[in-house]
């Protein structure tokens, strides 16, 4: 028994020790059987994509495919293949100094491979690894021939299969020296030229390439890479970083020396260029933004050898037209000084796409530059709706009659400078539509400022704006800091205002086919970056700008157009470099810009001033009057979210009007809905005005006694005011009581006296009346009447007249509104009086006897104002009281006159293009003025327009 359990125990010992075999024998058993699966795998997978690679053909190998471009009608416009110029080589007319060049750049080893290099494999596949799949390319020359005859630039480890083995193949079938003259006959360096030969005489006016100099054989090694940005008519600087890259790739693969690469980035890049340039095609400036965008979206793809079918948005009516509005023709509108460089966009409002590129004068396009879509400059006022209005209004759902305190000059944090206006003064308290159509800067910075620098840059950059150092600077919201806008730029983000809110990046391409029938669609996401109130609140500003503001030059009768203006101010210019127009319909959204630019005597661009300002809203208005016939232009349409209200001007908070506002002080303005104003003003509300006055002359005391009748509960003071034979008025005294004496009066004068009601802000309509003091000579023989009342009687309809007079027999003349008629009695009665009108009574005393007959006497007059019916507006009412003044006309008279010096106040403001000095009382409507002259920035203060 004990044997047996021993054994059993030995037994369970030996079936342990088997368990728990090592771990890393199964690991490694593991690791080895995937590592043979995966490596069947791929060379299964591998068999098929080489399998199904494409054949070589010679006649593919030289000469690239042609990309033909579409319009937005389907129409083929262009045919970058047939346009390019090209000469072919052989390897025998290529100098050793390009050769060593382009192997230095391309591929070290290109002499030593069979078509692929392994190290340079390894370490693509490290980089790979380290930053990403395709982050570095691995391909040889003969890769990079095979790729562009054969097969597509996507990063597909399929096509890297297919690109190596292809390769191979073309290693066994050609030498190397026939593959260089394939991948410098068929590269495009730009400028219309295809093949390195080309390139040579069109760069550099070298038609044999033996006398190529270190320098342009540099140039040309480096371009393949980046045709356009490398472009050395265009971007000498960055052809210049480029050709000293090419230089210390020479160098450390002993091509040249050091001292000789020393010796070359000696050389100024412009004199090495001839001075005659290619001739562009038509539509350059098109063409190049559809390159850009090719390139940007679909990395390493050339649509000018890939063989592409390209589906644009070109508009060739539009581009057309614009193209000849940038001509030095006779026939052209528009006279350009000498100085004067332009440049225009074109876009859809409600697509984004984009209908024409003017990228310069003359059509100098990709050749010259392209000021449409590279570079930039600053935005000047133009910036003011994206960076200041329109955030405000969104994050702060301020309205457009938001008051702003224009009160002083802004200094500018860290420096000496200020912003201030363009016109060099300050008009207090505005409305925001007025500030905005007037292009002031300093209540464009103060709105800014309430909505905070962040919120301001947030919404600028997402409607395309990028800040320069990514930051915001305070002077960036009227376009005057670092920050530079092309017109494609500008002319997009005005785009957003006139859709909705809706926003996508303006493009030129739709869709790309390539050769295999691969289709890839371009067309950008649009996306809400703004609320639908606040796009159309500032549009409905912007149309104000073009109406009645500074942007009068590009208005367009008959078609609904939201715009502004803008001038820049750099330091050291005297007058303004740069003129926007940016504006929109509801068709069409068009940003123009203008340059001052001369040729310095080392033939680099200088930035002059501008000579005319007004050019760039020129071209808005030919270019969308011209593009606009025969279309229907509707106007904006306002949301459910904006609401129209009527408010008394110079109210802040914002009050409705009342009922006795004046209509010259009501204006209509925008507000998001659930924000405007519920209170109405008392600014204007009116008190009854006293009645039964009257004024006589007191021989005793030598004064004049003043007596009036007002019947009210209210807390109410009159102003008593008189004016001395036809004098300027003046206030005598303010009293509660119903009667008041002018002493020491005058002998001789005639005063009229006026009486005001008041109570707090609160006034009545004044009431007047006259009297006369004898003189210190001999009296008149027939003096006048005295005591001359009229009085309304409401039950009988009639207006009882009465009067005293103390002097020889005399008839009286009595003149009721103008009709005249005798009487003996001191009185008459008026009847058949017509409710609302108002009555003017003189009478003028007459002699009969003597020596007196005929001899008339001093005019006296009083006025009464009969009540309307009672179903009549209940505010009429308010003039009831008026009927019993004294001389009633009179005083309404010098009412009116008051208002006249007032309207003369705000003409003259306006002309100035000042506010009026209000606490706050409403700024002025100014009239129509034209596009200021802007005001130097330096060195002491910012102003731009």
């Amino acid at each position: 028994m004990a044997e047996n359990s021993q054994s059993r125990s030995a037994r369970r010992k030996q079936k342990k020790t088997k368990k728990n075999k090592p771990i890393w024998k199964k690991i490694l058993l593991t690791t080895l059987i995937m590592i043979v699966a995966l490596g069947i795998g791929a060379i299964v997978t591998s068999a098929y994509w080489i399998a199904t690679a494409p054949e070589l053909d010679e006649s593919q190998l030289s000469v690239p495919f042609s990309s033909t471009l579409y319009d937005k009608n389907g129409e083929e416009f262009a045919n970058l293949s047939e346009e390019a110029q090209r000469e072919k080589i052989t390897y025998e007319d290529m100098p050793q100094v390009l050769i060593d060049a382009v192997i230095a750049t391309e591929d070290a080893r290109f002499f030593e491979h069979p078509g692929i290099d392994v190290r340079r494999i390894g370490g693509a596949v490290l980089a790979n690894i380290t930053d990403g799949f395709g982050s570095q390319g691995a391909s040889t020359i003969t890769q990079q021939v095979v790729e562009r005859a054969f097969l597509t630039p996507d990063k597909k480890i399929s096509l890297k299969v297919q690109e190596m083995w292809l390769a191979l193949q073309l290693e066994r079938e050609y030498s190397k020296e026939e593959i260089l003259e394939m991948y410098l006959n068929g590269i495009f360096y730009g400028s219309n030229s295809s093949g390195v030969a080309k390139a040579a005489e069109n760069y550099f006016g070298k038609e044999d390439l033996n006398d190529l100099t270190l320098p342009e054989a540099a140039i040309l090694a480096g371009l393949p890479q980046r045709p356009t940005a490398y472009n050395p008519f265009q971007n000498p600087d960055l052809t210049k970083d480029r050709m000293n890259t090419v230089l210390t790739l020479m160098v450390r693969h002993d091509k040249i020396t050091q001292a000789e690469a020393d010796e070359a980035r000696e050389v100024d890049i412009p004199s090495l260029l001839v001075e005659s340039r290619p001739d562009s095609s038509a539509y350059e400036a098109f063409i190049q933004q559809v390159e850009k965008e090719v390139s940007e979206k679909m990395d390493g793809t050339d649509i000018n050898t890939d063989g592409l079918k390209i589906y644009t948005t070109l508009d060739p009516n539009v581009q057309e037209h614009v193209e000849f509005l940038l001509t030095d023709s006779e026939e052209n509108p528009i006279k350009y000084p000498d100085n004067t460089q332009a440049a225009m966009t074109v876009l859809d409002t409600k697509t984004g796409a984009i209908q024409a590129i003017g990228g310069s004068r003359n059509n100098e396009g990709d050749y010259g530059f392209n000021y449409a879509i590279e570079g930039g400059s600053q935005l000047g006022s133009t910036a003011k709706p994206i960076m200041s209005y329109g955030p405000a209004i969104e994050y702060n759902q301020v309205s457009t009659y938001h008051q702003i305190n224009d009160d002083a000059p802004i200094p500018i944090p860290g420096t000496d400078h200020s912003i201030r206006n363009w016109n060099r003064t300050n008009g207090g308290w505005m409305s925001a539509r007025h500030a905005l159509s007037q292009s002031l800067n300093v209540p464009t910075v103060k709105l800014m400022e309430e909505v905070g620098i962040g919120k301001a840059q947030e919404f600028a950059e997402n409607l395309g704006i990028n800040f320069a150092n990514d930051q915001m600077a305070l002077t960036d919201v009227i376009g005057g800091a670092g920050t530079n806008v092309t017109p494609l730029q500008l002319s997009g983000a005005f785009r957003a205002f006139g859709n909705e809110g809706i926003y996508n990046e303006p493009y030129a391409v739709t869709k790309v086919e390539f050769p295999d029938g691969e289709v890839v669609d371009l067309t950008p996401k649009s996306e809400a970056v703004m609320s639908d109130y606040t796009a159309y609140m500032v549009t409905d500003m912007l149309k104000t700008v073009v109406t009645e503001g500074t942007g009068t030059g590009a208005n367009v009768p008959g078609i609904p157009i939201a715009g502004k203006t803008g001038t820049t101010n750099l330091e050291n210019i005297e007058g303004s470099p740069d003129a926007w127009f940016g504006g929109y319909s509801t068709n069409y959204t068009i940003a123009a810009w203008t340059g001052g630019y001369i040729v310095d005597e080392e033939g680099k661009p200088k930035r002059v001033p501008l000579e005319d300002t007004n050019i760039s809203k020129a071209l808005f208005k030919n270019t969308m009057e011209t593009i606009s016939e025969g279309k229907d232009t509707a106007d904006f349409k306002k949301p459910s979210s904006v609401v129209e209200v009527q408010v008394e001007k110079g109210s802040n908070p914002p009050a409705l009007p009342s009922e006795y506002t004046p209509s010259s002080q009501i204006v209509t303005e925008l507000f998001v809905k659930g924000t405007e104003p519920t209170k109405r003003s008392e600014k204007f509300d009116e008190l009854d005005p006293v009645s039964g006055l009257n004024a006589s002359y007191d021989e005793e005391a030598n004064s004049v006694q003043i007596e009036w009748d007002y019947d009210t509960d209210e807390n109410v003071s009159f102003e008593v005011s008189a004016s001395v034979d036809g004098g300027q008025i003046q206030s005598l005294s303010s009293t509660e009581e119903t009667q008041m004496d002018i002493s020491e009066v005058e002998p001789g004068a005639a005063y009229e006296i006026q009486v005001v009601v008041t109570s707090g802000t609160m006034t009545s309509e004044p009431a007047t009346t006259s009297v006369t003091v004898p003189g210190d000579e001999e009296e008149e023989t027939i003096p006048p009447v005295s005591d001359l009342t009229a009085q309304y009687i409401a039950d009988d309809s009639l207006i009882d007249v009465s009067w005293s007079y103390e002097g020889p027999s005399a008839s009286f003349e009595v003149s009721v509104n103008g009709q005249t008629q005798n009487v003996q009695s001191q009185g008459i009665e008026i009847s058949g009086a017509a409710p609302g009108e108002t009555y003017t009574i003189e009478v003028t005393p007459i002699g009969r006897d003597g020596d007196n007959e005929g001899q008339r006497g001093q005019t006296q007059s009083t006025s009464v104002d009969v009540p309307p019916d009672e179903e009549e507006d209940s505010g009429n009412n308010e003039n009831n009281g008026n009927g019993n003044n004294g001389n009633g006309n009179n005083g309404n008279n010098g009412n009116n006159g008051n208002n006249g010096n007032g309207n003369g106040e705000d003409q003259q403001d306006a002309d100035e293009t000042e506010e009026p000095d209000q606490e706050p009382e409403p700024e002025p409507e100014p009239e129509p003025e034209p596009e200021p002259e802007p005001e130097p920035e330096e060195p002491d203060e910012t102003e731009n327009e």
